[in-house]
């Protein structure tokens, strides 16, 4: 098998673990699937590629240079999936102006009612960065926490548009992506966490988050995987939005 991401922060009892207990098993991609872009904004990425600590002196959240290698990972999949016609959700932050509804989020970090807007364009940080921003026919849902589903009415588009699996991809792995994966896992749908389309202000929180995804919630592939996979589907399986 070849050498993956979180390896080298395994040590070899947790290794033989894993091998012996079955966890990793490959599940498979679904039948009719979608791809969820999970909270790729301004407020996770920064206004420009730049080194993560130079960027958090202005946007907190950021995760420096590894999100602008993701966001253009996330473009290519992005355009696989539209030439196949599949539905594409997005997910962004919404808060209040004069931050009421923030809740357990302040618990956890002092830099929390900040309120960056990039320097260009003044646009909001929770605008989804414009190198992959949505098209007319995608859906963009709104949350306040960090699974996709907790609130919002991600499982009743998904329904809607009888939905199987996810292509998943975003920010950050160890936050959001991952626990909109354990939900869907938990709503019985087919998960592949694409790689190269997720990232994190932490290295260690990224690999082992993977890790611990693969183990037992989903497949983590490479972006070239679920490209070809995208590749095979056939055009034309779903009614969208007329944009």
């Amino acid at each position: 098998m070849s050498e993956q991401v979180w390896d080298r922060y395994l040590t070899e009892r947790d290794k033989q673990v894993f091998a012996s207990g079955g966890f990793g098993a490959r599940q498979g991609y679904g039948r009719r699937p979608a791809l969820l872009v999970v909270d790729v904004n301004y407020i996770f990425c920064g206004d420009k590629p730049e080194p993560i600590l130079e960027s958090i002196k202005r946007w907190r959240a950021s995760c420096g240079e590894e999100a602008w290698a993701g966001v253009a990972a996330i473009a290519r999949l992005l355009a696989a999936c539209r030439d196949k016609g599949l539905p594409v959700f997005y997910t962004t932050g919404n808060r209040r102006c004069d931050g009421w509804d923030a809740g357990s989020w302040a618990w956890k970090n002092p830099r929390v009612t900040e309120k960056p807007r990039t320097a260009d364009g003044d646009l909001d940080g929770n605008t989804i960065v414009q190198e992959i921003a949505p098209q007319p026919r995608d859906i963009v849902i709104a949350k306040h926490k960090p699974s996709a589903f907790f609130g919002t009415p991600l499982q009743s588009f998904m329904v809607q548009h009888g939905v199987d699996s996810l292509l998943l991809v975003g920010t950050t792995t160890s936050g959001c992506v991952r626990a909109t994966a354990v939900d869907a896992f938990s709503n019985n749908y087919r998960i592949a966490v694409v790689e190269e389309g997720c990232f994190d202000r932490s290295q260690a929180s990224h690999a082992l988050s993977l890790c611990d995804l693969h183990a037992k919630y989903a497949d983590v592939v490479k972006l070239d995987d679920a490209l070809s996979f995208v590749n095979t589907l056939n055009a034309g399986m779903f009614e969208l939005p007329p944009g």
